[in-house]
């Protein structure tokens, strides 16, 4: 059951009186809590200009059941507990909230019970192990919150065969099976940093150093990679999922690279790690789950990248897409039921989507009110950077290209 000391029968009184407002409001507000100032502001400032794209185009078609939409921003600056629970609660107090929108908020996604507790639709696309966790032990208790993203459990498996393929292939010659992680000390890169750890080990690799640093801003990534060139390893990984930091790590390594491939999950996703590396990422390899499969055989991610660029000109990342598509799911929800202070309605509908997305297919598992992966519907994607340009190479279906040894390998 939901922890219900979060909130008092003050906030009962005020639900009701929300549904009221919104019986008979004629303009809804889509909330986005996201981190808009602070290290993660590129993220954050993406998941503004999705959410706000898709306001603009319902508007400008009319609105959705005779109501239009307004956008209001919750900043949750560094993600702490606090910055998140205060940004949440100005949110959920506005009487005229029909639903919040999230990449992410919080690392461990705590903010799931405060939106529950109100049945506010809520929609996120991060820190899936999180949402699992909440989830999974009483999912009727969480009918208004769904995530776009499917379970992470792959970020932790599905590298090590997609590694040793391409050495099957012939495309990646490795000089040892050894492997090195470095992680920041949050629940989204250290679990999945925890996850590679075992994989590899079961897969017969040795892992010669599984390092965490304290989350935050990361300058200087000199000490661990002094011990990185004294013993190289084949893989080299980085879980740490700030651009700027990641872009630093990259920077740093290409000082004196060891004959290793470097992997960095997430970051490389983010346009401004290309604004900071340059030619220096070129050869790097990331994976997505969730991310935006821009390939001939979805061109829904096309018409999507092609709206967001024209609207704020420049290529998002995750976020931007993301944010954009989750309203609109929301929106098709509340064109079914009509009334937006029907909130637990609302959720029940989103619960029912099958719908082509800039990610794929959208389906939620009803066990943990997650997007299902599977290459039908949100598949696992690694890409690698050439040249400043992003090469998906597997699965081998949505291929934009070949995978290629980095040229600072031997």
């Amino acid at each position: 059951m939901l922890n219900r000391r979060l909130f008092t029968g003050a906030v009962c009184a005020l639900a009701l009186a929300t549904s009221a407002v919104l019986a008979h409001a004629d303009v809804i507000k889509i909330g986005v809590l996201a981190p808009v100032t602070g290290k993660a502001a590129a993220d954050g400032q993406e998941m503004v200009n999705g959410a706000q794209m898709a306001v603009d185009e319902l508007n400008k078609a009319g609105g959705v059941a005779g109501h239009t939409f307004e956008l209001s921003v919750g900043d949750v600056g560094d993600a702490s507990a606090d910055a998140v629970a205060t940004a949440a609660e100005r949110l959920l107090g506005d009487r005229a909230m029909g639903a919040i929108m999230t990449g992410y908020a919080s690392g461990s996604n705590f903010e799931i019970e405060m939106m529950a507790e109100q049945d506010m639709v809520y929609l996120v696309s991060a820190n899936s192990a999180q949402t699992e966790g909440i989830i999974a032990p009483s999912p009727d208790d969480f009918g208004t919150v769904w995530s776009m993203t499917p379970s992470y459990a792959g970020y932790n498996t599905e590298i090590v065969p997609v590694i040793e393929g391409l050495v099957a292939d012939g495309k990646l010659t490795l000089p040892n099976k050894k492997v090195a992680i470095i992680s920041s000390d949050n629940p989204y890169s250290k679990g999945i940093a925890e996850g590679m750890v075992v994989a590899f080990g079961e897969a017969g690799w040795e892992v010669t150093e599984n390092d965490l640093l304290p989350f935050g801003e990361i300058n200087d990534w000199r000490a661990f990679l002094a011990k990185i060139r004294q013993n190289p390893p084949a893989v080299l990984i980085n879980t740490d999922y700030v651009s700027a930091n990641a872009a630093t790590f990259m920077n740093q390594f290409m000082e004196d690279p060891t004959n290793s491939l470097v992997f960095i999950q997430y970051a490389p996703s983010v346009p401004e790690f290309l604004e900071l590396t340059k030619e220096k990422s070129s050869g790097v390899v990331y994976n997505l789950l969730g991310g935006v499969l821009n390939t001939p055989t979805n061109p829904r991610a096309a018409e999507v990248l092609g709206k967001y660029k024209a609207a704020f000109g420049n290529e998002p990342g995750t976020y931007g897409p993301a944010l954009y598509e989750q309203v609109l799911i929301y929106a098709d929800a509340l064109g079914k039921v009509g009334d937006p202070s029907k909130r637990a309605e609302i959720g029940a509908e989103i619960a029912k989507t099958s719908k082509q997305t800039a990610m794929g297919k959208i389906q939620f598992d009803p066990a943990t009110h997650l997007s299902v992966q599977s290459n039908d519907g949100v598949p696992i994607q690694f890409y690698q950077i050439r040249d400043g340009e992003r090469i998906l190479f597997y699965p081998d279906q949505y291929a934009t290209g070949s995978f290629e040894q980095p040229g600072w390998m031997k």
